[in-house]
């Protein structure tokens, strides 16, 4: 089979081309590929490495790699739910302020037992200052992490923190020995390809152990990282079982691939989409410039033309969560829609320093142009003339699409604040450093309400995250954590 096309014609249209010709030949029922051989999963991103977390923010190929080869104190489930992982069982005393976990055994890919002594300073490295983890920022609250017996450590906190084990869950915290190719499990990798084979680790603390020494097929996964295009022509082809790490960058693409309906999954994530403002001269100095330009965007246009039922968001924080007191609204959301463009053209009419340019900085792929067209047309219709930058590039406002890796609104606002006022930073520092969680719910409550008058973020919708599902994975479950351990996968794997 060969597709044709110019030289001269775009990636994307290129892209397109490709799979509107696959379209052609894939059928329009449901997936009815045979339960045979490995799992092949297609992960969105570079192919997948074992990188230290220390070092910066992995991409999907490479935390799924981390994961599966890898486990922390616990992880997570096919649900999303903590279960054990080096700690067979855990308990929390002293009003939450100590962690004692008591350690399975557990053995590294070279045979040698995991210590607690090990453990520990895997931990540590991870907390240590300078690391670059994503996660170390929500783990101040750790005093101390020590071992207490040759089976038992113990995280002491500062403060009470209830979510710890959700942070603890997350590939980041995973802990894994250098130079043996991952850690404890629960897979190790069989073939060290650039698409690597993994297969179930050893377990001797199962109840069949002998039943494991021999493995079928169906068991191993086979790791393949690449471009969002690959990955769906690959599924609709029958060549791969699963596709991982879908954003709303190409979602688009599913449209022309002739994937049937049952197999297109959709995560509740719970997380964070929309533009922070990194820039604050100029038009953006006046906080009630910001909030005008965060009204005037129309939300419900820009969820709808990337997918319908997409639902739009006009607050930081989608619940309560642990403030105080429900999320708070900005000012423009109790007007209408055009009484919000009337006040933002009002607002860039009366500004005397010019015309308003603002740089926005985006993903590429087709997703983020449809988003870039919504939000462009929004800021032209009141005066505003916009231009799109790479994502790493100088600009105004930037895309934050993040899934909140557990269930604290101090996540949420953290994470909003890219650069925001002294009272609401104020508010941040004083809610993670709170003594009692009363008092930090109360101080949560406060950076929000000040987040909210502050106009430092503009919340779009939730973010969107898509998997490709073959019905073999009879064990994949949609959570919030939009998070699927390739180790729970089929019903026969552990």
């Amino acid at each position: 089979m060969g597709f044709l096309w110019s030289t001269g014609s775009s990636p994307v249209v290129r892209t397109i081309g490709l799979l509107l010709g696959l379209t052609s030949i894939s059928l329009a029922g449901c997936d009815r590929r045979p339960d045979s051989g490995p799992v092949v999963v297609s992960a969105i991103g570079a192919p997948p490495r074992l990188v230290d977390p220390a070092r910066g923010r992995l991409d999907t190929p490479s935390r799924l790699l981390l994961d599966a080869t890898a486990e922390g104190l616990v992880r997570f489930d096919a649900a999303g739910q903590i279960e054990p992982g080096l700690a067979e069982r855990w308990i929390v005393i002293d009003q939450g302020t100590s962690y004692i976990f008591r350690l399975r055994d557990a053995r590294w890919p070279d045979g040698s037992a995991v210590t607690a002594d090990q453990i520990v300073d895997r931990l540590r490295r991870q907390l240590r200052p300078g690391s670059r983890n994503p996660l170390t920022p929500f783990l101040t609250a750790v005093d101390e992490i020590v071992t207490m017996t040759p089976q038992v450590i113990e995280v002491r906190l500062r403060r009470p923190r209830p979510d710890l084990l959700k942070l603890f869950a997350q590939p980041e915290l995973a802990l894994w020995q250098n130079g043996t190719g991952g850690g404890a499990g629960p897979m190790r990798v069989v073939q060290a390809m650039r698409s690597p084979l993994l297969r179930p680790a050893f377990d001797p603390n199962r109840a069949d152990p002998e039943d494991q020494r021999q493995t079928r097929p169906e068991q191993d996964v086979r790791l393949i990282g690449e471009r969002a295009a690959r990955a769906i022509v690959r599924f609709a082809a029958r060549d791969s079982d699963y596709v991982a790490g879908g954003t709303f960058v190409d979602w688009p693409l599913i449209a022309f691939s002739g994937v049937a309906p049952a197999n297109i999954r959709v995560d509740p994530a719970a997380g964070l989409f929309g533009l922070a403002i990194v820039n604050r001269d100029g038009f953006l100095a006046d906080p009630s410039h910001r909030a005008a330009i965060s009204g005037a965007i129309d939300r419900v246009a820009v969820a709808g033309a990337i997918m319908q039922g997409w639902e739009p968001a006009e607050r930081i924080l989608p619940d309560m969560l642990d403030s105080a007191l429900p999320p708070a609204l900005p000012g423009w959301s109790l007007l209408t829609p055009a009484d919000r463009r009337d006040q933002a053209r009002a607002r860039v009419a009366a500004w005397s320093g010019g015309p308003v340019r603002l740089r926005i900085a985006l993903p590429s792929g087709p997703g983020a142009t449809t988003l870039y067209a919504q939000i462009a047309a929004s800021l032209l219709g009141v005066g505003i003339t916009p231009v799109r930058v790479g994502l790493t590039d100088d600009s105004d406002l930037r895309l934050v699409d993040l899934v909140a890796p557990y269930d604290s609104a101090r996540w949420y606002l953290a994470n909003a604040c890219a650069v925001c006022g002294d009272e609401a930073r104020t508010a941040l520092i004083a809610a993670r450093d709170a003594n009692s969680l009363i008092e930090r719910s109360r101080l949560i409550a406060a950076a929000d309400a000040a987040l909210a008058v502050d106009a430092a973020f503009i919340p779009i919708a939730r973010p969107l995250r898509w998997s490709l599902v073959a019905m073999r994975l009879r064990q994949w479950r949609p959570n919030t954590r939009a998070w699927h351990p390739l180790n729970r996968l089929r019903d026969d794997t552990r």
